[in-house]
């Protein structure tokens, strides 16, 4: 199964107070919980390009699974990560105590991200 596409953000919930706990600034939160971002995939074997442009903010991630790799949080903070896929259509890594998933049903993808008991999830669709 192929994540390459176009997806659009459909839905999103928890998305205040988890920016809040990674730091945004409050101006920054209220500009971003209405704007519909979408996510680029481009999957080639086992390397993958995210590019997720939300307004003018584009947020580009680049790796290969089992691999160390630079990855930038959504705070702009860029850190070390190794990805995993279980199955074929999910991905898995823990960015700085934040499990994230991302998860391939369909034309759908559904990101999780849990930090503690904080749980942000977002579910887009392909376009």
């Amino acid at each position: 199964m192929s994540f390459t596409g176009k997806y659009e953000l459909q839905s999103q919930e928890n998305f205040e107070p988890f920016m809040k706990a990674l730091g945004l600034p409050d101006d920054q939160i209220q500009k971003g919980k209405d704007i519909k971002s979408i996510s680029e995939i481009v999957q080639d074997g086992k390397k993958f390009k995210f590019t997720v442009t939300t307004g003018s903010r584009v947020l580009k991630n680049e790796f290969t699974i089992g691999e160390e790799c630079d990855m930038e949080l959504l705070s702009g903070e860029k850190v070390k990560a190794v990805v995993q896929m279980e199955g074929n259509n999910k991905l898995v890594t823990n960015l700085k105590g934040i499990k994230s998933v991302t998860e391939l049903n369909g034309d759908t993808i559904t990101h999780t991200m849990t930090m503690g008991d904080l749980t942000f999830k977002r579910i887009s669709k392909r376009i």
